[in-house]
């Protein structure tokens, strides 16, 4: 099953008056976004160093305050024996402060293997729920808080929110898991390149437990990252660096 038809049989499951709801009720976070605006972003893939094929993240309005946020990862020949075959999407609104994340899909694909998990963010009992191929003790339910994101959505936060020198604080509620999340964001911009373009971007870090971090490129304008770098043990791991991107239809 595709992320498109998951979400589609998600959507059957919320009712509009719900989502209006939820908007409604949403805390607002202390930065105030603009309009969102869709788009399509295609990025190379390279995983310790080789390169394994292409990206897409995309961004499409929904309805209303309903929007969904896709990302689709795929090796090329042996290198889907990675592990990082991967489609992922999370159903949303705004109020225009927040984004609350309603629903989430996703497939993972490992040499013989398919995990797919789905996610339901009820903020009428504030509590969200897993089904599908659930790791033991991850379905839940888990509270949930005014803010609480998933990891596309805190992806979207930190563009929004990003200034040089500003620290971050999210909490991450996805597939069972409850982590807080701190960026850091250096207090000098740096050149990255895209293309024949070079964007003034400021980067983005997330440290982990045991020494692994995520680090993001936003470059003011760009609704995606300019990259993002997931390090391992203070190695490059998964590397997906922007081809191009441009709006998508709404």
């Amino acid at each position: 099953m595709t992320r498109t038809l998951l979400l589609a049989a998600l959507l059957s499951t919320l009712p509009a008056a719900r989502a209006q709801d939820a908007a409604v009720a949403a805390a607002p976070l202390p930065v105030q976004t603009p309009g969102l605006q869709p788009f399509v972003a295609t990025y190379q893939v390279f995983h310790d160093g080789h390169e394994l094929g292409e990206a897409t993240l995309q961004l499409v309005h929904v309805d209303g305050a309903r929007w969904r946020i896709d990302l689709g990862m795929q090796g090329r020949g042996l290198m889907r024996l990675t592990g990082l075959n991967l489609q992922q999407s999370t159903l949303f609104d705004t109020d225009g402060h927040a984004f609350r994340p309603l629903a989430q899909s996703t497939v993972k694909r490992h040499f013989l293997s398919t995990r797919k998990t789905v996610g339901v963010y009820d903020w009428t009992t504030h509590s969200v729920r897993w089904t599908g191929d659930v790791r033991a003790g991850h379905a839940g339910p888990i509270a949930l808080q005014p803010g609480d994101m998933s990891g596309l959505l805190i992806d979207l936060a930190v563009i929004r929110d990003a200034q040089p020198g500003a620290a971050l604080d999210y909490r991450f509620v996805d597939d069972g898991r409850v982590r807080a999340h701190h960026w850091v964001v250096a207090p000098q911009t740096e050149t990255a390149t895209v293309g024949d373009v070079d964007y003034d971007a400021m980067r983005a870090n997330r440290i982990q437990d045991g020494g692994d971090d995520t680090i993001l490129w936003v470059a003011s304008g760009v609704p995606t990252p300019i990259r993002i770098l997931q390090r391992e043990d203070g190695a490059d791991a998964t590397d997906l660096r922007l081809i191009e991107y441009k709006g998508a239809t709404p």
